[in-house]
């Protein structure tokens, strides 16, 4: 059995990797608004806006390596999930205070939008060894 006989189809995998894209590039946007938060923020919150603007970039980061090589990225997909469900569930819990539900939306939508693209893009496949025991993690 080869690699190539689970790849995912062109059309999924592209489909996939554009909305990892869309991911990185919403996620560039919301950086650029924490450079204007930053910037605004009283001294008591400045460490923590720039703490929540870095990890902007670190995101988009992300999901351009996921975009780039679906396939190649062990654990990267498993990181981003588990960091947004998580946040997503938080704001759900939390819907009485400010800015939870555009939070649960916002993070709610990533997952999503994530985990379709994990399906597209076969993202699993990461994890998968062939026959001499080596990763095939080197396939994009």
């Amino acid at each position: 059995m080869t690699i190539a006989a689970h790849a995912p189809s062109r059309t999924a995998d592209r489909i996939g990797r554009t909305l990892l894209a869309l991911c990185a590039a919403a996620t560039m946007v919301a950086f650029a608004n924490g450079i204007t938060r930053v910037a605004s923020a009283p001294d008591d919150y400045l460490l923590t806006e720039f703490w929540r603007t870095v990890a902007y970039l670190v995101f988009t980061g992300l999901w351009v390596l996921l975009a780039w090589a679906p396939r190649a990225q062990r654990g990267v997909w498993e990181l981003i999930l588990l960091h947004k469900g998580v946040v997503t569930v938080q704001a759900l819990l939390f819907l009485h205070l400010p800015g939870a539900v555009l939070t649960a939306w916002i993070d709610g939508t990533v997952t999503a939008v994530t985990v379709a693209a994990l399906i597209l893009c076969r993202g699993w496949q990461s994890w998968r060894r062939v026959p001499d025991g080596t990763a095939t993690a080197a396939v994009r």
